[in-house]
């Protein structure tokens, strides 16, 4: 088993991880909220110093012109494709985020080229808050999953799924398949975002991240029998207590808003997720750039997926909030004892 260095990559929240044809593709929220961008390694480890390349940035008015959150890459049938999040304004009289979520396409061989066309917004039935689009094709169909204010149901955001038209239209209802209920899921907000999914043999996994982004944020896991209708919401178990969160003897806070991608021997699944290594936050949380991307590896058991811990730092990291150039600057990668 590989042992990880931490963090992954400095200042990326929400991290995506894509591997393709051997290279691993890289995405998140920038601190600014203002681009996407995409970087890419052979490596795990190289992910790090790899050139970030900007691929997209925001509007300067209108409903892409805000607060660009959680891109996310995928690959389908020969095409790539990034869903993300975007506001028009601030906060809504309720005082919510005003997002909803959108889709680009390219048809270049390299997703780092700046070929992007945009296909505009994923509409769903209801016209609320709406963020963290993930997709995923499972015995042929494609289907959507992501998180949504429901006017008609306490708390900021719950998880959805749906079957999909084509990468950007659904091609049914959406289905209610959690909402904030336990009491780990409802520490300063009420909270169900982050979907990401994970497969492996007869079984489809969805792990989310519930509460408040500080200390309280963490990982809860949806669990379905493959081939059973993913669109029926009894075909789906809850887990009762988060199976990933704060671990402090670990320095580590908040963990989730994760993804998964593979080993480079393809042996191991792998699960990146961004977190906090302090809790003291002065001011708005949503600007405190430091939630880090880190990796861990999933261990399978009888029961499923063991997520563990999340890991302590074994790589330098910052101690002042300000925003790092792309590469996290020439300390970014060194081993904490600075040896």
């Amino acid at each position: 088993m590989v042992v990880y260095d931490n963090p992954l990559v400095l200042q990326r929240a929400d991290p995506w991880v894509l591997k393709w044809d051997g290279v691993y593709y890289f995405t998140g929220s920038h601190p600014r909220y203002a681009t996407i961008g995409i970087r890419k390694s052979k490596t795990i480890a190289g992910l790090q110093k790899a050139e970030e390349s900007v691929i997209w940035h925001k509007h300067e008015s209108g409903p892409m012109s805000k607060y660009i959150w959680a891109p996310e890459l995928h690959r389908i049938n020969g095409a790539w494709y990034i869903y993300f999040a975007a506001a028009e304004v601030d906060f809504d009289a309720a005082d919510l985020p005003t997002h909803r979520m959108y889709v680009l396409e390219s048809k270049a061989d390299d997703p780092t080229a700046d070929e992007w066309a945009e296909k505009g917004r994923i509409v769903t039935p209801v016209d609320s808050f709406s963020l963290d689009a993930t997709t995923e094709v499972i015995d042929g169909v494609q289907y959507l999953i992501w998180a949504q204010k429901d006017p008609q149901i306490p708390g900021n955001s719950n998880l959805y799924i749906a079957r999909m038209k084509n990468p950007w239209t659904l091609d049914s209802a959406p289905v209610m398949l959690s909402r904030p209920e336990y009491d780990w899921e409802c520490v300063d907000f009420l909270v169900n975002e982050g979907p990401a999914v994970l497969l492996h043999g007869d079984k489809v996994y969805i792990t989310y991240s519930a509460s408040g982004t500080g200390v309280p944020y963490a990982v809860g896991l949806l669990t379905a029998d493959r081939g059973s209708d993913l669109l029926d919401p009894s075909s789906w178990s809850k887990a009762s207590e988060p199976v990933f969160k704060t671990c402090e003897a670990n320095g580590q806070y908040g963990p989730g808003h994760n993804c998964f991608t593979k080993s480079e021997d393809d042996a191991e699944d792998l699960m990146i997720y961004h977190a906090r290594n302090y809790t003291h936050i002065t001011g708005d949380p949503l600007f405190d750039p430091n939630r880090h991307a880190r990796v861990g590896v999933v261990r399978w058991t009888e029961e499923g997926p063991d997520f563990g811990e999340p890991q302590p730092d074994t790589l330098w990291t910052p101690t002042t909030t300000e925003i790092l150039p792309d590469d996290g600057g020439p300390l970014a990668g060194t081993p904490v004892s600075g040896e």
